[in-house]
């Protein structure tokens, strides 16, 4: 296989497992991946907190779209916002007792999806070798370029 065919059939499925985890979310909890990622990140974080700086920088997003991200998060109820007791500009975003049973629901749906559209379609060998491929090209990545933001060209 030609390399640029093995690069567009990675970037197709990409595109596609992100988008059918995307629906298969927001159908049945109103939450998008990044959401979940969102939630799980401020869950396992030692206090349910982070800064909104770091959340932008861990999702590779624009801090301006955390934000609204975060506004959304607010109205449901899953976060709240709050000074940081280290430094009074900071801002920080806590999961609340409800951010985290939706993200305990959510996880269940992620957790079936990556099973039936990843795992279900290799082979184990073919799954191993994919996250280590994977694994190795984030770390070339992080170690090298100024981080990715999604939106910013």
């Amino acid at each position: 296989m030609s390399e640029q065919r093995a690069w567009q059939n990675f970037l197709e499925a990409s595109l596609r497992l992100y988008a059918t985890m995307n629906r298969a979310l927001v159908d049945k909890h109103k939450l998008t991946l990044n959401d979940v990622r969102l939630l799980d990140l401020l869950a396992a974080s030692p206090a349910g907190a982070a800064r909104m700086g770091d959340l932008a920088e861990s999702l590779m997003s624009l801090p301006s779209r955390v934000t609204r991200q975060i506004n959304r998060l607010e109205k449901q109820t899953l976060v709240t916002r709050g000074a940081s007791p280290d430094d009074g500009r900071g801002v920080l975003a806590f999961i609340t007792v409800q951010g985290r049973d939706a993200l305990s629901a959510a996880q269940q749906t992620y957790g079936a999806a990556v099973r039936e559209h990843f795992v279900d379609r290799l082979s184990r060998p073919q799954v191993t070798a994919m996250g280590e491929n994977c694994r190795r090209i984030s770390t070339a990545l992080q170690s090298g370029a100024p981080s990715a933001k999604v939106g910013r060209v």
